[in-house]
């Protein structure tokens, strides 16, 4: 049978720079990880899980399944929530990377100021769940989706959108007046990604007073996300384009604030800048997402320490079966496109198996090409694989099997997969 993945690991810089494909060898924790605070209560069900009759050992998981290291999840989320503490701001993490309430509601009660999603729909799922600080990270222009928001705002006082242009700021007020609903809006700004967003300095100010002068709707500050920065490698590039990016934006938060208008919100930043971002004066919160999970993608850019980034743990893997071998020097696993997200730079990485290369073999299948004369993979074994990007995945699967200590006790739904309306 092969190696089982070591349940309390850490991950090795040697394994990852060897070579890309190879897997990444060595105990999976970083130093700077140990000193985490403790990981919350291990005994209490999840609100909104499955639980199961009876603990189900993950040699007995059928794969492939989506697997949640709740060691090494949890000291992520603590962290975070500590790294942000200590410099003053406040987080408000993505949920478009996790598509779980259950996940939101521990980032919530570690202190998160509130949570992100980037489509109404998954807003939906959250609010379903007793979510109420909910930031829709992207803006909406047509009738239905406005209705949508609206509808929302109604239930959820918290809720927020983001806006960027002159139309949609009309919609949206024209929308919450007749329904006699307050909605609270942040002001998108361009940062470089020419994706969404407004343009910076008088165009902005200009959308900032019509946000005032609407009635029924509230200015609660701008959103500045630097998507384009976030895997700038090496990290001293990453780290002066995204202070270049925030201090143009900060020029026009100042503007704004010129012209007789309160920003209380600067929401910003990533898990790509989250030690960058909080030094800049002025920033308010930090949008991160894939932290809690951690991909390969994530940790080929490096970070402060080193070429690789290994702040945060990997968390999320992806088990699966050998399950057919029709030539010595390579063998079949059962999970392929329909279980990875593709990313032709990226590709899966084994946990706590060395001489193993994934390629993509199609829908339903990975192909491993043995690097090691030990040939440490077998037919019916099963191993853990480091995704390639986390949000992606994520949406490929119905649930998460989260496990300590080898064992799954229930299982979270991942409630907004497939919401990207």
């Amino acid at each position: 049978m092969a190696k089982q993945a070591d349940l309390s690991p850490s991950w090795s810089r040697r394994g990852l720079l060897a070579t890309s494909g190879l897997a990444l060898a060595g105990g999976l924790l970083p130093e700077r990880a140990r000193a985490a605070p403790a990981e919350s209560s291990r005994n209490e069900p999840a609100r909104g899980a499955i639980r199961l009759e009876r603990p189900l050992p993950l040699a007995e998981v059928q794969t492939p399944a989506l697997l949640l290291d709740l060691h090494a999840f949890e000291r992520n989320l603590a962290r975070m929530a500590t790294h942000a503490k200590a410099r003053g701001v406040g987080l408000r993490p993505h949920a478009k990377t996790h598509k779980s309430p259950i996940i939101a509601r521990r980032q919530l009660d570690l202190g998160a100021v509130g949570i992100c999603v980037a489509k109404v729909s998954e807003a939906e799922v959250m609010v379903d769940a007793g979510i109420d600080k909910v930031l829709i990270t992207s803006p909406v222009a047509s009738p239905d989706k406005i209705d949508r928001v609206v509808a929302l705002g109604r239930r959820s006082p918290g809720l927020a959108i983001v806006v960027d242009h002159a139309d949609g700021i009309a919609a949206l007020q024209g929308a919450a007046a007749k329904a006699r609903v307050k909605l609270h809006v942040l002001l998108d700004l361009d940062t470089g990604t020419r994706r969404t967003g407004t343009a910076l300095g008088a165009p902005a100010v200009e959308l900032a007073r019509q946000i005032d002068a609407s009635s029924s709707l509230v200015l609660d500050g701008v959103q500045a996300y630097a998507g384009h920065v976030m895997h700038v490698s090496p990290f001293a590039e990453r780290e002066k384009r995204s202070r270049e990016v925030l201090e143009r934006c900060l020029e026009t938060r100042g503007l704004i604030e010129r012209a007789g208008l309160e920003v209380r919100v600067f929401s910003c930043g990533g898990t790509g800048t989250f030690d960058v971002d909080p030094r800049v004066a002025g920033v308010t919160d930090l949008q991160v997402g894939s932290y809690c999970f951690m991909d390969v993608q994530y940790r080929a850019i490096g970070d402060r320490e080193g070429e690789v980034f290994d702040a945060f743990e990997p968390s999320l893997f992806v088990l699966a079966t050998a399950i057919s071998q029709p030539v010595p020097e390579l063998i079949t696993i059962d999970a392929g496109l329909k279980a990875f997200a593709y990313e032709p730079d990226a590709k899966p990485q084994f946990r706590d198996l060395e001489g193993l290369i994934y390629h993509y073999g199609g829908d339903e299948h990975g192909i491993v090409q043995f690097t090691d004369e030990r040939r440490p993979l077998r037919l019916g074994d099963k191993a853990q694989l480091l995704v390639s990007h986390c949000d992606p995945t994520v949406n490929l699967y119905d649930v998460y099997h989260p496990y300590r200590n080898g064992l799954v006790h229930e299982l979270w739904p991942v409630a907004a997969r497939g919401r990207s309306q």
